[in-house]
């Protein structure tokens, strides 16, 4: 009888290191963001009539917040990234004094970032729709690190996973980051902000942040986190040029309202 509970403890052990050997390398990660917005840069209508900051009809309690979410599928050394978010417009009824509400207009361009460890390659896929016509272009550049990077002993647990902390100098400002080592990947939703090797779950500035809310492991296609979509390669000056002239373009036909006035 003690050999053969000896040999069922032995094969429950065995069970049970399969499974955690087993246990999938690929899934999402759910970010939580949030990044101050330059008023400029938000279309604010009063009474159906656009007005500019300075102005006395400007609402004062706008806030310059914009929240969104990002998620990221990843597998195999390679990542996806999608953001949710969009180009905003406040509207206020009522003149000063109502309630502003923030609409999302959309998007001049879809926009899917890809990082590949293997290759040690960020792509940036942009899709810019005129009219029926859909053009897709495609921009590459290494993967790099900003400098200044320092890492600290402080740890703690984001998501369920352990995180190192990190302090970066980055565009004038102090980032504080909790990156881990724990997942197969390196990720960070700041592409300058890349830790040597992990997945960044939280970072902050004055600025900015992100905080991953959400890892589920789970299947996922090698296949749906690499860039293969058909595309017109540019270059990374190229991309931000053709990404400036969609929004400019986008802004131009809100202006005109094609897209509808309140």
């Amino acid at each position: 009888m003690k050999k053969l509970l000896l040999l069922l403890s032995t094969g429950a052990l065995l069970s049970a290191a399969h499974a955690q050997t087993t246990t999938p390398t690929t899934g999402h990660i759910q970010y939580e963001a949030a990044q101050k917005v330059n008023p400029g840069q938000m279309r604010v209508m009063v009474n159906g009539q656009e007005v500019k900051p300075g102005s006395p009809d400007y609402p004062t309690d706008i806030s310059d917040v914009h929240n969104y979410s990002v998620t990221v599928s990843f597998a195999g050394g390679y990542a996806r990234e999608e953001r949710q978010d969009g180009a905003l417009r406040t509207t206020v009824e009522g003149g000063p004094g109502a309630v502003p509400q923030m609409t999302n207009l959309g998007k001049p361009f879809e926009e899917v970032v890809y990082v590949s460890v293997p290759d040690n390659q960020l792509s940036t896929v942009v899709s810019v729709k005129k009219g029926e016509t859909t053009t897709t272009y495609r921009s590459d550049r290494p993967l790099t690190q900003a400098a200044g990077w320092q890492n600290t002993n402080q740890t703690r647990k984001i998501a369920g996973y352990t995180c190192r902390k990190a302090t970066v100098p980055f565009k004038d400002q102090t980032y504080t980051i909790w990156y881990t080592t724990e997942l197969p990947f390196t990720y960070s939703p700041v592409r300058e902000l890349l830790p040597a090797k992990g997945v960044v779950l939280a970072l902050e500035s004055p600025r900015e942040q992100f905080r991953a809310s959400k890892i589920d492991l789970k299947a996922v296609a090698e296949s749906t986190v690499r860039p293969a979509e058909k595309a017109q390669t540019v270059t990374p000056d190229e991309l931000k040029d053709l990404k400036e002239k969609a929004r400019a373009d986008f802004r131009l036909k809100l202006l005109e309202g094609e897209n509808g006035r309140p």
